[in-house]
């Protein structure tokens, strides 16, 4: 009776211990909260610029929508493989009361005209750069730094598509986050191939989405 108590209770504990093991994550809280974050800001980008392109059906945002969801899919694949749990509320809902307040902020502003639209979308991706560099200074993790690196360079690409948009609209965006030198190095460079060294499908698809709208006007 001693020996079969004794089995039952140490395979209890293995048990235990397998469990534990396989729901711990080696991310900081800070870091969790980080990629939260951030799922949920990529998440403003596209349920934005998914409202604006059915308003408007400009192209820019045709396309940038598809590439958020891909910056989201990154970020949830380093959430799953942490084993970090997450919710993806439905589209115009956040958990963030700050994230929720500006997503109503972009949609009445974006609902104005095409300009303002543009405008919306620059001022995401202006927002989006900032809190990337933030972040990354408050960690060491490599998976999280790689992967801010690619969304940062992806927010990029983007912020130049909504400026070329302005452009040849004869409109143009003033920085509100970033700052005016590093604005200006991002207008002037020409567009990046993100994510080379991460070597995932999903970074070509990323290139690939945003080179369609490169060049591009409004649809008429």
């Amino acid at each position: 009776m001693k020996n079969s108590s004794l089995k039952i209770i140490t395979f209890l504990i293995l048990g235990l211990v397998i469990f534990t093991n396989y729901t711990k994550t080696n991310f900081s809280k800070n870091d969790q909260e980080s990629l939260l974050f951030m799922l949920e800001e990529e998440k403003l980008a596209h349920d934005v610029y998914t409202q604006l392109y059915e308003k408007w059906e400009t192209r820019q945002f045709g396309n940038i929508k598809e590439s958020e969801k891909m910056h989201m899919e990154k970020v949830k694949t380093l959430l799953e493989q942490n084993k970090i749990q997450y919710e993806i509320l439905p589209i115009g809902k956040f958990k963030n009361k700050n994230l929720q307040k500006l997503y109503y902020e972009l949609i009445a502003k974006g609902n104005i005209s095409k300009i303002e639209a543009l405008k919306v979308g620059a001022t995401i991706e202006d927002l989006d750069i900032f809190d990337l560099k933030r972040l990354k200074k408050e960690t060491e993790n490599q998976q999280i730094l790689s992967t801010y690196d690619f969304l940062e360079c992806g927010s990029r690409n983007h912020l130049r598509a909504f400026n070329r948009g302005l452009n040849m609209n004869n409109s143009s965006y003033k920085t509100q986050y970033i700052s005016k030198e590093e604005w200006n190095k991002i207008i002037n460079n020409e567009h990046e191939q993100c994510g080379k060294t991460l070597n995932s499908s999903c970074n070509k698809n990323e290139n690939a989405t945003i080179r369609k709208g490169k060049n591009r006007n409004f649809k008429n």
